[in-house]
Parts: C-alpha cells; structure tokens; sequence
C-alpha cells in the first residue's frame, strides 16, 4: 500500500512538473513575441502624437475611439465593436490664472495653477481674496471661524517615506476630492491645493474634485509644487497679501461616449470571459501616455501576441478600453451592468493604469483559494520580472465587474518611483515612455493571463 501511494505521488509529481515545463515554453514564446516584435510603442506614439488629450466629451475622445477600433483590428482581433455610455462634458476653458497680491514693492511672478476636474469656474471676473492655509481638514475644522470669505489652500504634501508612492497618493487624495465641499461649508470662496505630486517640476496636476451634495460650489484649482511652497512662504510673511484666481471651466450636458471592445473567441469555453483593458481617456493637460496610454497599448498587445503566435484562447478574451475613467467611470458601469443583465460568467479582469514602467508583479482581490492558486504561478513569473503580489486591489475599472458579479480582478503593479513626477500634468508624454519596460509590462500580463486561461480560478 505505501509502495502504491509513493508511485501515485512521484506520477502526480511529474506530471505537475511536466505541465510547469510545458507552461514555461509558453509563456516563453509570448515573451519573445512581445519583446522581439512588439506593436506596443508605435500604437502609443500613434495614440499621444496624433490623437492627444481626450478627456471624456471632447472632440480628442472621438478620436480616441476611432484609433482604439482601427488598433483592436489590426492587432488581429475576431471582433471589434463599441458600446455606448453616456459621459461627463467638462471643458477647461482658456488658461487660468492666479496671482499674488500685495502691497509690496516686490515682483511676484503669476501661479502656475489648473482647475481640477468637474470643477465650477470662477466667472470671467474672477475671485480675489485673502488666503488661509492648512495642513489638514482637522486644522481646518480648528480654524472654521477664520474661513468665511476667503480661498483655503491645502498645503498637505506626499509622504516621503512610503516606499510605494501609491500609498502617498491614497493619503493625500482626500484633499483633491473633498477640500472644496469641506471649505465651502464654512464660507470659502475657492480652494487651491497642493498637488498630488512628489515631483521636483512645477507642473500642476489636475484630477476630479467630488462635490457633496449638501455644500456650495465652489472653484477649484492645483498649484505646481513650487508654487505651493512659495504661497506658502508669502502667507507666513504677508498675512494681508491676497490671491486672484480666474478659471474658465463649464459643465456642458452629457453627451454619447463608448466603451471600445475587441475579442478572441474561446475555443472550449467561449461563454467564460477574461477582461483585460484599461481607460481610453485621459486629462486635457497632456497626452496621456502612462495616464492610460500605456495600459490600453499593453492590453491590445496581449491579443495581438496570441494571434501573431496562431494561440487560441480557451476562454472568450475580450480586450476593453474604457471610457470615462477620468472624471465619472461611466465605461466601467455600463460594462458591469451589461454583463450582469445578460448573466455573463467572468473568470477573471485585468487591468493596467499605473503606469508603463517595470512591471514588479500584481495587485489582486478575490477569494482566498483563488489568490493562491495564482501564487502558485509566481515561479512561472518570476523570471520576467513578477515578483510582488501582496497588495488586495485592482484597477477602478475592473472594479466595478468585481462589485457587480464578484469577478476576480487583478491590476498591473510597475515600479511606482516615477508615476507621480507626470500623473494628471502636462509631463505625461510619449517621450516619458521606455519602450522596453512598457513591453514587459505586457509580457507580464499576457503570461498571467495565458494561466488564467488554461487552468481557470
């Protein structure tokens, strides 16, 4: 009877080991398609150089669809097809402006300031006002008494010593999103605030501010970090001084966006879906290359591998670049709500809009014996790079499949040193792009994807 165990256990053995060997070559094979003949970079450069900003509503949005339906065939897909939402209509207006005034003799260069996101605007005359400026709400509910009639600045910085920055960026976001309703509880007239950067540059950083229900209005605008800490400074030594702020945003009626979908068929299962995307918008400030450029680029190249390599899919991938992620994430609801009004089975969703730097391994959120099935898989990985699989979370997007139906979700987790320095800011460009790190990026997904799809959640 023992002999009879130890055979079955040396056969249950090899043949896992035989299957690992068998994955290997595999996931080899994608990794010397996606980094030997990548389309990855070209579709980006195409993307950030001739379609640009393309902030939900805009004429760069429809573009941006365009370019995403003309990509997802090229890249070889079965299918192509777009599915409509509706989505904000935001515009900046012409540029904004903030000034320090004083009765000093002293020359004081304008701001570098940009509304945030959704904001209202300041009217054509602008706000002029005294400044009051504070380190955190709780300083602000201290000083409530002070506020009325004037413009709050939150001057809260990134925390230095979070070694991943997004934990910088979690704590410091508050201020972005509710700072405006908080202020305008108490009477303030505009909000300005520090933004959510570690970066040494002065680009300012935009990013959608959240308005309660239960508050005024009010304007809201990012400085640049150098910026910041020189009102900061002025405040301190000119307590009378006051700022002029003029943006010229609007809220326009929702207009028809759409999320843009390209699929490979499954071949033993094509009623099980992966999703793996990320969002076709981005800020007006920039071209949008790691914001999410790369992310959509990465997930087009996961399907372009399979099909340049005559791969096929077990389960039905659908690659799906989402509209409106930016200021409503009305894509990603009209995804998880389709898919939950048709009863669609989802094994598994995969996104990446952190960036296209070096891919160090996966955020993932789903039940206990599913995650490890996955951190079984780490040593298959961990050559290309995937090491970090500790975080519980996912992308924005792919959230809402998980919240909606309980689809396992994954997200993309780069090197995060750099994000920050160009995320929301005019710095986000091609050129900020490396060509090979963004291609190993897909080069993880695809492998983590090709498991998914062998062996299921």
């Amino acid at each position: 009877m023992k002999k009879h165990l130890l055979f079955l256990l040396a056969c249950t053995t090899a043949q896992f080991t035989f299957a690992q060997q068998n994955d290997s070559v595999a996931i080899r094979r994608i990794a010397n398609e996606i980094l030997s003949n990548s389309y990855a970079y070209e579709d980006l450069r195409v993307l950030t150089k001739k379609v640009g900003a393309r902030l939900a509503g805009s004429q760069g949005m429809v573009k941006a669809e365009k370019w995403g339906v003309a990509a997802l065939k090229a890249a070889g897909a079965d299918s192509v097809y777009m599915q409509e939402c509706m989505v904000p209509h935001w515009v900046r207006g012409t540029k904004e402006e903030g000034k320090i005034l004083s009765n000093r003799r002293d020359f004081v260069p304008p701001l570098n300031i940009a509304a945030l996101g959704n904001s209202v605007g300041t009217g054509a005359k602008g706000v002029t006002a005294q400044v009051i400026e504070v380190k955190s709400f709780e300083e602000l509910d201290k000083r409530k008494e002070e506020v009325k009639g004037k413009i709050v600045f939150y001057n809260y910085p990134f925390i230095d010593t979070h070694v991943k920055t997004f934990n910088s960026y979690g704590d410091a976001v508050k201020y972005r999103g509710q700072g405006a309703s908080r202020a305008a509880k108490y009477g303030a007239v505009a909000v300005v605030i520090r933004s959510m950067s570690h970066s040494t540059d002065n680009h300012p950083h935009t990013g959608s501010v959240n308005y309660a229900e239960d508050a005024p209005k009010i304007p809201a605008a990012a400085l640049g970090l150098k910026d910041a800490d020189r009102l900061s400074k002025r405040v301190a030594s000119d307590p009378s001084m006051k700022l002029y702020l003029r943006t010229n945003c609007v809220k326009l009626p929702d207009t028809i966006g759409h999320n843009v979908i390209g699929i490979i068929r499954g071949s033993e299962f094509p009623d099980q879906y992966i999703t793996v995307g990320g969002h076709l918008d981005s800020w007006d400030l920039a071209e949008g290359a790691h914001d999410d450029g790369a992310g959509l680029v990465q997930s087009i190249e996961v399907l372009r591998a399979y099909k340049a390599l005559g791969m096929q899919p077990k389960r039905t991938l659908r690659v799906v670049l989402f509209a409106n992620e930016e200021n409503g994430a009305r894509g990603a609801a009209k995804y998880a709500d389709e898919a939950k009004a048709k009863n669609e089975k989802h094994v598994f969703a995969l996104e990446s809009d952190a960036g296209g730097f070096t891919p160090r391994g996966f955020m993932l959120e789903m039940e206990a014996e599913k995650r490890a099935k996955i951190l079984s898989w780490k040593p298959l990985l961990l050559p290309y790079g995937l090491y970090d699989f500790d975080e519980v979370g996912g992308g924005v997007d792919v959230g809402f499949l998980h919240r909606a139906l309980g689809t396992p979700m994954g997200e993309l987790s780069p090197d995060s040193q750099r994000y920050f320095d160009v995320h929301h800011a005019a710095s986000d460009v091609f050129e900020a792009v490396n060509k090979r790190e963004l291609e190993l990026g897909a080069v993880g997904m695809a492998a983590l994807l090709y498991l998914v799809d062998q062996y299921g959640l």
